[in-house]
């Protein structure tokens, strides 16, 4: 199955092949294997993976056809906000003039600072990549674990095990934010906190590479 968004004028083709790798195809037809790293202004960052090769590049959108994601839930290429106006769209599309930041999630954390402060009502969008590992033959990507069943031990015990969260302030204004861009928007004001919807850390490895849009 396959669900397209428009990204910063992209096409972005999400696929569920079982490969864990992206896809980056040029206008010239030129198919580059990686990883998204994040969008920057009129540039995409890329991860190229040429067999045991890695390197890391940066290629203007308008050299971009589209990019295909395997293996991992729909990325737009832009934000989160805090509470949900409306279940995602087929096509999310960033307003223009939005700064953002990007945030490296490591999923041993049980909250990191974004270093983004919100004010009430404001919207927000979040793009993620990358995956994390929360026990044995277990690792997902910002949507998180499949059909999981509820745990009262999680920050949020009806959302799946290990997605994307958030968090404004010190306190329980926690939200969902999955494999979704949103827009959501902030219920109070105070300083974004990303983690995992997750309730033992521990024996967790790995990272969620999170552009938040604000």
């Amino acid at each position: 199955m396959k669900a397209q968004l428009t990204v910063l004028g992209l096409s972005l083709v999400f696929s569920t092949a079982s490969l864990l790798a992206d896809t980056l195809v040029l206008t010239n037809g030129r198919r580059m294997q990686g990883e998204l790293i994040g969008v920057y202004g009129r540039e995409i960052e890329f991860e190229e993976r040429d067999g045991g090769r890695r390197r890391t590049v940066r290629v203007p959108r308008n050299e971009i056809d589209r990019i295909e994601f395997n293996d991992r839930e729909s990325f737009s290429g832009r934000d989160r906000d805090r509470d949900r106006d409306d279940q995602a769209d087929a096509s999310v599309t960033i307003p223009r003039g939005m700064r953002e930041r990007q945030v490296n999630v490591t999923a041993r954390e049980p909250w990191t600072d974004s270093g983004i402060d919100l004010r009430p009502g404001q919207a927000i969008y979040f793009m993620a990549s990358g995956e994390v590992r929360w026990g044995p033959n277990r690792r997902d990507g910002a949507e998180g674990e499949r059909n999981s069943p509820r745990n009262n031990g999680r920050p949020l015990p009806d959302r799946p095990a290990a997605a994307l969260i958030g968090r404004i302030g010190g306190g329980n204004d926690m939200f969902f934010i999955g494999g979704e861009q949103g827009p959501y928007r902030a219920r109070s004001g105070g300083r974004l906190f990303l983690g995992i919807n997750d309730d033992v850390l521990t024996d967790n490895s790995g990272t969620l590479r999170v552009t938040v849009y604000y």
